[in-house]
């Protein structure tokens, strides 16, 4: 399965920050002072000004890798919720194949061998999951054996995360995960939710994204 992020809603647009930033002087909007949000958006996020960005907020719900979530929780400021194999028993063995494995850069060819391993590894892993589960159920109890169980679950295990950035903090995410020199899954993911925000309906983020470059 691929990784994937849906939008689930947002909170805030460009004039909510720019009148956040207004509040030292005065909030009152007039036509004159909303065609200058442009240019005010740019100047605070060009000069330092970050505050009045956490005034925006975008919220996601991600399907992803557990290496790509441990990437997601390294951005301790954004709010992040996800599936636990502690509290729940993982019963959808979701898991995400990376397809470059499969490319034989000597020989310039594809070949499935290293897919098809890891493929029969993470089945396997799921297998003995479930199976170390239920054996152990009767022994540890449910809450120990879900605990102990869940070391046969992969790297490339999927669980759902839900993901929450104000404007500020998703910057910050998106100039280090939308980077080439970033892990390719978690990149993926980052260049998923910049597009999601540009399409929000009326692009209410518009001169914040192109502030941060986008």
């Amino acid at each position: 399965m691929k990784n994937k992020v849906e939008i689930l809603g947002h909170y805030g647009s460009d004039e909510i920050i720019a009148c956040s930033a207004w509040t030292s002087t005065s909030r009152d909007l007039n036509d004159d002072k909303k065609s200058r949000i442009p240019k005010l958006i740019n100047d605070l996020w060009s000069h330092g000004h970050e505050t009045p960005f956490e005034k925006g907020i975008v919220h996601f719900l991600v399907d992803c890798d557990i290496a790509s979530h441990i990437h997601l929780l390294k951005h301790r400021i954004s709010s992040i919720n996800a599936e636990s194999a502690r509290y729940k028993e993982l019963k959808e063995d979701k898991y995400y194949l990376p397809l470059d494995i499969g490319w034989n850069v000597e020989m310039k060819t594809a070949s499935m061998s290293w897919i098809e391993q890891l493929a029969e590894f993470t089945e396997e892993g799921n297998k003995l999951y479930h199976q170390c589960l239920e054996e152990l159920t009767p022994i540890l109890g449910r809450k120990r054996a879900k605990e102990s169980a869940r070391f046969f679950k992969t790297y490339n295990s999927q669980i759902q995360a839900d993901v929450m950035f104000n404007m500020r903090s998703f910057a910050n995410f998106l100039k280090l995960r939308n980077s080439p020199q970033s892990q390719l899954e978690i990149r993926e993911i980052a260049s998923q939710m910049l597009e999601l925000v540009k399409n929000i309906d009326g692009n209410p983020f518009k001169e914040t994204i192109k502030a941060f470059g986008y």
